[in-house]
Formats: C-alpha cells, structure tokens, sequence
C-alpha cells in the first residue's frame, strides 16, 4: 500500500471509530508500529489529527482564529449560551471565559440581572455594558490575540485574588480520555487557574468539540462539574461523561 493510501485509511478510519491505536493498525495493516506512528506524524503537522499516547484522536476545528471559529456552528452556540445564562442566580460571582460561544453567553445574560461577571475576554466585557446591574471586572495582561483574552502572569496573579460561583469554560477540545484541552499552553495555564479558584466548572462544548483533542491538557475530566451541549447530540458521545458523574445539559 502506498504512503498516501495509507494515510487516507488512517483519516478515514479516524472518521468512522473517533481514535487510532497505532499498534493494533500496524497489526492489521502488516506494516511496522514505527511506519503508522509517522503517518501520524506527519498527518498532524497538516492539522487533519492530533497525535496522543499509543496512537491518535480527531484534530477540533475550533483551533481556528477567533473569525474563523464565528463562523462553527453559528446555531449551537446560542442556544448552548441561553442553558448557560438559565444556570446564574442572583448576586453571584460569575467567571466567563473568551471565545464566541463565551461572547454568546454575555449576549444570553437579562438586561435585568444583578451579578458579578469576571472575564479575562475584552471581547465579554464591552457585551455587558449596557447591563446596569452587572458589576463587571476585566482582567488584564498580555492579549492572546487567537482567542482574544489576556493572559501572562499579571493575568494568573489576578485570578488567584478571585473566588468565582461558576466558570464558564469555553474548551477547544473533551474527550473522555484525553480530557479538556485546548492549542496554546499559556491558555490552558490560565484556564486551571481560573477552574481551580471556582466552586463549579460548567464546560460549553459546541458539537465540533466533542471526542476531539489539542496539544495541551487544561484538566482532567474529574475538574469538570457540567457539559453543557446543543439537542441532537448522538447519546453515545455523551454517555462516557454522564458515567463520570458530569451533568450534562443539552440545549
């Protein structure tokens, strides 16, 4: 078989079973571990995979820029955003996270509410002024212009002075195995020190996310209090997270 039909089974066998295994592929293909994991390799570096332990899970789409990423699932987002927005009380302490469906949920929020929002995303924070009784507090530091939000180290010692109700954790990728994880590692950083200060953590996850992994690790699953989805996401991918005991909403 050639290089490059052998790279288009291991895609298309990615699409249809969600994970490689390197060794079991190499067994059933008769080629050498060693060939497929620099298939792997070299199928990474274009983007079309992620590269993990003994083998390899679907690259998430949402390791796009900003703009890009506005465009993913322009349907799911809001309603993902409205669930989010049902979860606050009155008077709490509330931590949103950057992206576009962190963005949809500050456009979510009642004109009426009276809370506190911090957020590290300028982006959240020009959404909410007209909210009169929504108290907001913008973290600063050196800005990710990928994701639009600040991060650094005045970011990380700002966020330790914080004790949020909830986090809204906007995630590029989850899986069950592979965790929550994201394309910067200065991100991922920054995202733990925000889920470790908070007394829950309420993962927004588009459709595209879902069984996807990116190069750095922000948590476990175990750190992750509820997912909250978009209606119609097939029960099989959500069955893994409700076996953990993780809440999971669909919108």
């Amino acid at each position: 078989m050639l290089t490059r039909q052998r790279k288009e089974l291991l895609l298309r066998i990615l699409k249809e079973e969600g994970q490689i295994v390197a060794k079991t592929l190499s067994e059933s293909l008769g080629v050498s571990e060693d060939t497929i994991r620099r298939d792997l390799r070299e199928l990474a570096r274009e983007g079309l995979l992620e590269r993990v332990h003994g083998g390899a899970l679907p690259a998430s789409p949402a390791q796009a820029n900003f703009a890009a990423r506005e465009r993913i699932s322009t349907d799911a987002k809001p309603a993902i955003a409205r669930a989010a927005a049902a979860m606050i009380a009155p008077g709490q302490v509330v931590f949103i996270d950057g992206g576009t469906t962190a963005v949809q949920l500050a456009r979510a929020l009642p004109p009426t509410l009276d809370a506190t929002v911090v957020t590290h995303s300028p982006s959240v924070a020009v959404e909410l002024v007209e909210h009169p009784l929504v108290e907001v507090i913008l973290i600063g530091g050196r800005l990710f212009k990928h994701s639009v939000v600040t991060s650094g180290a005045a970011a990380l010692a700002a966020v330790s002075d914080i004790r949020s109700d909830i986090f809204f954790m906007g995630v590029c990728s989850l899986h069950p195995e592979a965790g929550i994880t994201t394309g910067d590692y200065d991100e991922a950083r920054m995202k733990r020190a925000i889920s470790s200060r908070a007394a829950r953590t309420v993962v927004m996850a588009s459709p595209e996310k879902l069984g996807t992994a990116a190069p750095y690790r922000i948590a476990p699953l175990a750190n992750v209090d509820h997912i909250i989805v978009n209606k119609g996401v097939d029960e099989a991918l959500l069955a893994p997270y409700r076996a953990m005991g993780i809440g999971v909403t669909p919108a």
